[in-house]
């Protein structure tokens, strides 16, 4: 079992993976990973047929389109982005997008300071 996953549905996204068979899955599978090592708290769900990473709240989700491979950050407009990962959704006053298309390198650690920094963001508005 995935640590931080919801028993009910461990293996929804490793299939979603499978079944695509192409750089998406890769590439998902890539994001994936990166967003899991960034904080072993996070949770992993499969809600409105996307995985939905959160941490008290939602951090991201993902999506998978013919071209791009697309996270939404749920708070992504107050986030820091000093690496300029956000490339979509950008006129938005709440979400922020990062579209991932075939054959483009990840910055994996500006990813996972993104990640780190919606938790503590959603943290800080649970305080509140």
């Amino acid at each position: 079992m995935i640590r931080g996953t919801r028993a009910n549905r461990p293996n929804q996204l490793d299939g979603r993976i499978a079944e695509l068979g192409d750089w998406r899955g890769e590439t998902l599978a890539e994001l994936r990973e990166l967003i899991r090592a960034a904080d072993p708290g996070i949770l992993e769900e499969w809600k409105w047929g996307v995985p939905v990473w959160s941490k008290d709240g939602i951090i991201c989700t993902g999506e998978v389109y013919k071209k791009a491979v697309k996270l939404t950050f749920a708070k992504g407009a107050s986030l820091d982005d000093p690496k300029g990962l956000f490339n979509a959704s950008l006129d938005g006053n709440v979400r922020r997008a990062i579209d991932v298309p075939e054959g483009a390198a990840i910055d994996a650690g500006a990813l996972q300071d993104l990640v780190r920094a919606a938790a503590t963001a959603n943290a800080a508005a649970r305080k509140r």
